[in-house]
């Protein structure tokens, strides 16, 4: 199957997700105060879909490696993020654990398109 836009690529759909359970986690009462680690979170988690589509975008390999990299990075930013708010009680373990698993998940799928388009002879649209 040829993907044609990123909004097609599973791990694009992941992060997309992942925005939404944070939204709604960055709502309740408690989060929604703190306007700087709410913002921090829902910016880092943000981060992960559009580095991906914008990397993807970019038409070639060398540039959709760099920018999932960087989505990689925003992934740890928000796991590091997600800490700082059960630490302060804004969500429950729980809820804390939900979103590490899906942000875990993410950065191991980032790691695994990373590795294939490093090995992948195809270089993207923009080198045909």
């Amino acid at each position: 199957m040829k993907i044609e836009r990123f909004e097609e690529l599973d791990i694009w759909q992941d992060a997309r997700e992942l925005c939404n359970v944070i939204k709604d986690l960055c709502n309740n009462d408690l989060f929604s105060k703190d306007f700087t680690l709410r913002n921090q979170l829902l910016s880092s988690s943000g981060s992960i879909m559009d580095n991906i589509a914008e990397g993807y975008e970019r038409g070639g390999n060398k540039e959709l490696i760099q920018f999932l990299f960087i989505a990689k990075g925003s992934c740890g930013e928000a796991r590091s993020q997600v800490y700082r708010a059960l630490d302060f009680g804004y969500i429950t373990i729980e809820e804390s654990e939900r979103v590490i698993e899906l942000l875990m998940t993410i950065s191991k799928k980032l790691s695994g398109f990373i590795s294939y388009l490093k090995k992948s002879e195809l270089k993207g649209i923009k080198y045909k």
